[in-house]
């Protein structure tokens, strides 16, 4: 399946990014990390509450951004350095998976077929899986090309209404496998991968562990290549 239905969504929350920036401020410094477009939160959005929160300036990529920042009133610069924490104020968990704020953003694919797998069955290219008892098993949106990186295959698990369940195989270019366990899941249903207020999300840390990448790297990757919504 291809086309934007087939991408992932970054779902950014408000109230969620007001909070944190309220407590990033509060907790030290003037200057916040835009960079690399908020790193993938969505840019012009972060700097308002940001500024609104107390911060006096932030940190941007370039002159450009910094000029068009200053064309809605907002104070840019591009090198100095940012003292506000990042992790506070994106709601992103440490390396035990603590979360210090609510996650702003929550990174969301959609069941987009299910098929049941008897056991000995394998899913994927490659083979990496095969089913040690009969299940059902979704193809969910959401593959390398949006972030999610080959090497979670068989080694985290999503949200699936509220479940825990293992992404299986290898990951796809757009969309990866994801076992149900042999559960009545729709198409459509929406599968969290982190972020959000359920069991996802402090899932960046078992990420960052599983793949040696960040998690200001994964978050701004799925950030950027994921199609953006907010909600309140």
């Amino acid at each position: 399946m291809t086309g934007s239905s087939a991408l992932p969504r970054a779902v950014i929350s408000r109230s969620a990014l007001t909070a944190a920036a309220a407590a990033a401020v509060a907790a030290g410094g003037t200057i916040a990390d835009l960079r690399r477009d908020a790193w993938g939160h969505g840019i012009l959005s972060v700097a308002h509450v940001a500024l609104a929160a107390g911060a006096e300036a932030v940190l941007v990529d370039s002159s450009d951004e910094v000029d068009a920042l200053g064309d809605e009133g907002i104070t840019a610069t591009a090198d100095a350095e940012a003292d506000i924490d990042s992790r506070i104020l994106y709601g992103l968990p440490d390396a035990d998976g603590q979360l210090s704020t609510a996650p702003v953003l929550r990174l969301v694919g959609r069941v987009l077929s299910t098929k049941r797998l008897l056991a000995g069955e394998a899913v994927s290219y490659g083979y990496t899986h095969r089913a040690t008892t009969d299940t059902t098993v979704a193809l969910v949106s959401g593959g390398y090309a949006q972030g999610i990186v080959r090497a979670l295959g068989n080694q985290v698990h999503v949200a699936v209404d509220g479940e825990q369940r293992p992404i299986v195989g290898r990951v796809a270019m757009d969309v990866c496998v994801v076992d149900l366990g042999g559960r009545d899941v729709p198409v459509g249903a929406e599968v969290t991968y982190f972020g959000g207020s359920g069991s996802a999300a402090p899932a960046l840390a078992r990420w960052a562990a599983v793949t040696g990448f960040t998690v200001a790297e994964l978050v701004t990757v799925t950030g950027l290549h994921a199609e953006r919504e907010w909600e309140a």
